[in-house]
């Protein structure tokens, strides 16, 4: 059978990630206080299941305040480490597939209710103090953020690095940065949220400051042999202003030079006025521009990556090192297994106690950790 891009195995540090399949961290608004429950646990058990190599949690505040809404998930006591050793303890069980955890802060973005009630900014009694770069709301009729001083800048560097502690002890596979999307430490990379005239704004050097600190900090903490990797946004998608694809190469270069094992490229989130424009793979550009000006980094892409043919194309004419899936995996969350059925690779991570009951999957099958016999 034909071997692939997309079923090849791929090292970072001490971890072997067993195909370049990942599913993207995605929200769900559904924990109670921060704390997952029995929805994250099969939301994240299926894609374990399906045969991906990596799959991320979700967002995950590292204090309260950096949630975006009540119901995002949250690392920052000893309830929610508590919470998510029945999740970590299922991907050890059952599969191959690695577990990942994006530590997130939402700054201005944040006190936002779930999008099923349209997303809006809190007024009521649930609402909470956001915090920014600059005291610049994200648009009109939204909270306006307390600029970080010195003292809450301190907070959430140490807040990322207990969160990150806490995933040392859960054994979390991977961490990735949120740096995207119009989250805080995206925030502070681009002129339009951060007007600081301090050591943390103006030039690209100060812009970059806080996010580079914050990853200096949890690599510090986590171990030597685990990988480390940053999600950013290339662009703001507004023209004339923001952050941009040439920056956000340079943070790419600065990241590789302190250790980061991957980066996962995405773009937008932090204005209104972005013009974004949408089509099959329309990120995968800018995952091809950062890999050919920093080819030592594994880069990661997503963006409208639906058909195993696109993604092996992506990954076969090098614009990428891996694929990230959301939105498709989730009506399929057995995207895996077509794709290898499609693809013709034997190296599909079939659970044994589904393709022993599928002819097309059973030369696919490798060997499972089915639960002990009682």
């Amino acid at each position: 059978m034909p071997k692939t891009r997309l079923f090849d195995p791929i090292k970072l540090r001490d971890l072997e990630i067993p195909n370049r399949i990942t599913v993207a961290p995605m929200c769900q608004y559904t924990a109670k206080d921060g704390l997952p429950g029995n929805w994250h646990l099969v939301h994240l058990g299926q894609f374990a299941l399906g045969g991906p190599g990596l799959v991320f949690v979700e967002a995950t505040g590292v204090e309260p305040e950096g949630r975006i809404t009540p119901g995002c998930t949250g690392l920052w006591s000893d309830a929610h480490e508590e919470a998510f050793k029945p999740i970590i303890q299922f991907f050890r069980d059952y599969g191959a597939a690695k577990i990942g955890m994006q530590l997130a802060h939402a700054g201005r973005k944040a006190s936002t209710d779930v999008p099923w009630n349209k997303g809006v900014p809190l007024k009521d009694d649930r609402a909470w103090q956001t915090y920014g770069p600059s005291a610049l709301p994200y648009a009109d009729g939204w909270h306006t953020p307390e600029a970080f001083g010195d003292n809450a800048l301190q907070r959430v560097r140490d807040a990322f690095v207990s969160a990150a502690e806490r995933c040392v002890r859960l054994d979390f596979d991977v961490i990735e940065l949120h740096s995207a999307h119009g989250y805080l430490l995206h925030q502070f990379l681009s002129p339009i949220s951060n007007q600081r005239d301090d050591q943390y704004g103006g030039s690209l050097e100060n812009r970059m400051r806080f996010p580079l600190e914050i990853f200096d900090a949890v690599r510090a903490v986590w171990p030597e042999g685990k990988p480390l990797g940053v999600r950013f946004s290339a662009t703001d998608w507004v023209e004339g202003s923001g952050w941009d694809l040439p920056e956000a190469v340079e943070y790419t270069k600065q990241l590789a030079a302190r250790g980061c094992d991957f980066v996962d490229v995405s773009s937008g989130g932090n204005s209104p006025l972005q013009e974004i424009q949408v089509g099959p793979g329309y990120q995968t550009k800018f995952a091809a521009a950062v890999k050919a000006e920093v080819p030592e980094m594994t880069v990661m892409t997503v963006g409208k990556i639906t058909e195993p043919l696109q993604a092996e194309h992506i990954l076969h004419s090098g614009q990428a090192d891996m694929v990230a899936l959301a939105r498709g995996i989730t009506v399929n969350p057995h995207w895996a297994w077509h794709a290898a059925i499609t693809l013709g690779d034997e190296r599909a991570n079939f659970p044994q106690q589904y393709a022993r009951s599928h002819p097309s999957l059973s030369g696919l099958a490798i060997p499972g950790n089915p639960p002990p016999a009682k």
